[in-house]
């Protein structure tokens, strides 16, 4: 694609109108290169990478031949199939980027370094979708004139903006400040990691009111992200070289863990703005967290078991309609998720995303509970039953409990119909005794997700995106949250009592409808006195926040006496989940972090 022939240089040439290359660049200051037979070769109009760059989000000379001069400060031409150049001089506008992406594949000639000086001629062009785009220079041809060294722009705060980061486009920058890994999903999978000024970033809802509060977080956190990327488009990269260690146990490269001293290139690439390393990083890892306790007599968890799937029950049947897809994941799934439940010890628990298929032997509830008491230490834990199918879903919501601990107070009560009829899984309610002290009803719940869909189960009308944070499904949570509070208000399970726990996924944020009309129910949020940073369980488009809520009844928040997240899931690199991961422990067992409920319960008079 590149070569220094004089052929090309005069094809090129002569592709270059007078027109167009006066409108680039004033005559007198045309290039030349020598011929083969020493006569001088015009070049396109020499320009200065500033303006190539402009002011805006796409070039002012777009399709236009230029010449250039700057030194490669990003050789990517094998990952990227380019290098990035940058002026050796600032021209002085803040506005303008003094950098530019010469395609240019691994295998053309000349073959360039880091710190060559070139002199380039090619066509202006914009890479990647529209409104995002990369400047780049096409079909160009480079000769390498010397060689030449570019400080890097260093960066000790975020822009104001985050259309602001187009103003480094193609330039060598280093971090100054600290960034914080706020999302780690495509490190295994794609060599990126989402890093954040000021720490980690928070969904909108989560921290402000649906519409216009959220839309200000949203723009704070689009500002604040830098994706940093390994100069590569393939996936699942054979290494990682820009961490320091391998990705392993003892390096989980956790959200949470400091990066310092980032240097890279920034390019614009799949609509993002993201930094291509030059470096490796210098990397502080937060730790894992030990596994929590909290005070009281009676501890109840919910967990999410990220689709557990048992095929037929019997070691066939794979793959499956969701999990697993062979008999050995299954294997390990289950082992991965009884680590965590047998960690907690809790007396009771709320299971969400396992397989809809009732409970009889080859059920995946049975066999979890099996696989639990066998595991051990804790040996005594039994299903709540029931019933069969639950719903029409794949998945249902469940409930667990330890014999000895607890024990159940009549029947299961469901509520079916309305939304729990297709879109929210039915709930469950369950009434307890602990020893000799109150009844209480914990109710396990899965309310719709906030996918879109597709197809004919695509959002449409007022169930579609509406652009106040809250996403696809919003009415169908709404009223699921509606219906389950008048439900509960009739004492479904016929326990007589007031001490009400609501646990599960209910897949809006903090603040969000569905849960701002609980809490004017009278529902009390179980993490409202968190201290420092906001309660999280779930990471989703690099930003962390509460799918997962543990709330009360006045009667029972009186009870309360501890409630932790453990932070085990929502934290880890996927790779370390089970389709991969050997070890067996409770580190990505799902995607969902379990919280648990310390309570005093089990005396009377409390």
């Amino acid at each position: 694609m590149v070569s220094k022939s004089p052929h090309i240089l005069l094809a090129l040439a002569a592709a270059c109108s007078l027109s167009a290359c006066q409108a680039a660049t004033d005559p007198a200051a045309t290039d030349k290169a020598n011929g083969a037979d020493g006569r001088d070769v015009p070049l396109p109009g020499l320009v200065t990478m500033a303006e190539v760059q402009g002011r805006g989000a796409t070039s002012p000379l777009l399709d236009r031949q230029v010449t250039v001069k700057g030194v490669v400060v990003g050789n990517f031409a094998k990952g990227l199939q380019g290098v990035f150049v940058q002026s050796e001089r600032d021209d002085g506008d803040p506005l303008t980027a003094e950098g530019l992406f010469i395609q240019h594949e691994g295998n053309a000639e000349p073959e360039l370094r880091k710190g060559d000086r070139v002199r380039v001629s090619g066509r202006v062009v914009e890479l990647g979708d529209k409104g995002a785009t990369l400047t780049a220079l096409r079909d160009s041809v480079i000769e390498v004139i010397g060689r030449g060294q570019v400080d890097p722009i260093v960066i000790s705060e975020p822009p104001g903006h985050a259309d602001d980061w187009e103003r480094y486009e193609g330039m060598q920058l280093r971090i100054a400040a600290p960034l914080t890994v706020t999302g780690n999903g495509g490190v295994a999978s794609y060599g990126e990691i989402a890093a954040s000024f000021g720490g980690r970033l928070f969904q909108p809802t989560e921290i402000a009111l649906p519409g216009s509060p959220a839309l200000v977080v949203k723009q704070d956190n689009a500002r604040r992200l830098l994706l940093l990327d390994d100069n590569r488009t393939s996936k699942d990269p054979r290494n990682l070289w820009f961490l320091p260690q391998v990705l392993d146990d003892a390096h989980p490269l956790r959200v949470g863990s400091v990066l310092r001293s980032v240097a890279g290139v920034l390019d614009q690439r799949r609509g993002k703005y993201r930094l291509q390393l030059t470096d490796k990083l210098d990397i502080t890892q937060a730790p894992r967290p030990d596994v929590p306790t909290v005070p009281g007599d009676v501890r109840i968890a919910s967990l999410n078991l990220l689709n557990l799937f048992n095929g037929d029950g019997r070691g066939g049947g794979f793959p499956t309609e969701r999990g697993a897809e062979t008999a050995a994941q299954y294997a390990q799934q289950q082992r991965k998720l009884v680590a965590v439940v047998q960690s907690l010890r809790p007396d009771i628990v709320a299971l969400m995303e396992v397989e809809n298929d009732g409970i009889g032997k080859d059920s995946s509830l049975a066999q979890f509970v099996a696989a639990l008491n066998d595991a051990g230490p804790l040996r005594d834990y039994r299903l709540v039953d029931a019933g069969g199918r639950s719903g029409d879903d794949g998945i249902r919501v469940a409930m667990i409990y330890r014999s000895s601990k607890v024990k159940p107070q009549g029947r299961a009560a469901l509520l079916r119909g309305g939304p729990f009829a297709g879109l929210s899984r039915v709930p469950m309610a369950q009434a307890f005794r602990a020893g000799r002290g109150p009844v209480f009803v914990v109710t396990a719940n899965h309310f719709k997700s906030k996918g879109c869909g597709r197809d004919e189960k695509k959002a449409t009308g007022a169930q579609a995106d509406q652009g106040d944070g809250q996403s696809c499904w919003n009415p169908a949570r709404v009223e699921s949250a509606r219906l389950l509070d008048a439900w509960l208000a009739t004492d479904p399970t016929h326990s007589g009592s007031k001490l009400g726990l609501l646990v599960g996924d209910l897949n809006a944020h903090a603040l969000e409808d569905p849960l701002q009309l609980l809490r004017k129910r009278g529902w009390r949020d179980a993490f409202a006195d968190a201290r420092g940073e906001p309660p999280y369980s779930f990471n989703f488009d690099n930003q962390s926040g509460r799918l997962d809520h543990a709330l009360l009844t006045p009667a029972l928040a009186s009870h309360l006496r501890g409630a932790v997240e453990w932070h085990v899931n929502a934290d880890e690199v996927p790779v370390f989940g089970y389709e991969s991961d050997p070890d067996g422990d409770p580190y990505r067992a799902s995607d969902h972090d379990p919280m648990l409920l310390g309570f005093d319960l089990a005396r009377p008079g409390l």
